[in-house]
């Protein structure tokens, strides 16, 4: 299907001009099911959902946020590198944790052998985060409590491989902390976890936070520069600690084999759908900014990360 039918099933020719020639050449003909491999209610679920809301007047079909949590992120994975590479099933994902997982345990699929990237919608920072009924006011006095008593605080996240996983066990391994993980499965879970005092704290997106503040408490920002919309969160960098500095692009992957038609085709989509203003107040609202990236600036990203936190990885595997 070419342009004259694509524009027949419907788009106007206003948001078929702002997504621009390349997604005029691709026509898919049924919803697309993007697998997100974690839970509903996290980070990457509320930005993958976000970007599905938005799609209306963009994409002639709808997009279809499937979770399949599981084994870090890997089950969903599988499954969307096995789709057939046809346009019609691609993932949905928290690139970051996607690369470490994979990069930390032998797995059969990983970003950059088994996908093509299409482009990135969003980016998730870690924060440490706290219930609100915590006695830690601060960083330091989560880290006086765990030098007192060395091993008896237990702190959430995401699951063991994850990004949140890498950038609280560096923060704890570079201050010479110790302390028990409790891995839950999906950003949801862990800010229940935290909510409900199960853990003492937590490395989760600061966007945990946004619509749960009188249940949380943001103590730090994982990152050498604030957020821009909780600003008034400081960093570990400004608070002196050493942190490597782990996030997670939130990324759109097809099977390898796709047609390079159809990615552009996903790719012009996702930067259209980004720009709508929708999207843009939807993100707010849950705490974060529209951050497009193509395909291409997202895959040197990627690469970027795994050269910088092999160190980091290749200590958690001394460990286990």
């Amino acid at each position: 299907m070419r342009r004259r039918e694509f524009i027949g099933t419907g788009l106007s020719a206003s948001a078929l001009l702002a997504a621009g020639p390349a997604l005029a050449e691709w026509a898919p003909r049924r919803p697309i099911n993007a697998i997100l491999p974690y839970s509903a209610g996290g980070g990457t679920d509320a930005l993958a959902r976000a970007a599905a809301a938005s799609a209306d007047g963009i994409l002639p079909v709808p997009l279809v946020i499937v979770n399949k949590p599981g084994s870090s992120g890997i089950t969903g994975a599988t499954e969307a590198a096995a789709a057939r590479p046809d346009g019609n099933t691609v993932m949905v994902t928290s690139a970051g944790s996607f690369l470490l997982t994979s990069m930390l345990r032998e797995t059969d699929v990983n970003p950059f052998d088994s996908f093509v990237t299409i482009a990135q919608i969003g980016n998730l920072t870690p924060a440490v985060i706290v219930p609100a009924s915590s006695p830690f006011q601060s960083v330091q006095d989560l880290v006086d409590a765990a030098r007192e008593n060395p091993g008896s605080l237990r702190w959430a996240h995401n699951g063991r491989g994850g990004f949140h996983h890498v950038a609280g066990q560096s923060f704890l391994n570079r201050n010479d902390l110790e302390a028990t993980d409790v891995p839950f499965q999906g950003g949801g879970p862990t800010r229940a976890a935290v909510i409900g005092a199960q853990v003492d704290f937590a490395f989760v997106g600061i966007q945990q936070a946004a619509g749960f503040e009188n249940e949380l408490r943001v103590l730090a920002l994982v990152a050498p520069e604030r957020d821009p919309i909780r600003d008034d969160v400081p960093t570990l960098a400004e608070l002196g600690f050493d942190y490597v500095a782990v996030s997670s692009p939130i990324v759109f992957f097809a099977p390898n084999g796709t047609d390079p038609e159809i990615v552009a085709g996903m790719e012009a989509a996702l930067k259209a759908i980004t720009e709508t203003q929708q999207f843009a107040d939807m993100m707010r609202e849950r705490g974060n900014v529209p951050a497009f990236l193509t395909g291409a600036e997202t895959e040197e990203r990627l690469r970027e990360m795994q050269v910088q936190t092999q160190p980091v990885i290749d200590a958690l595997k001394d460990q286990s």
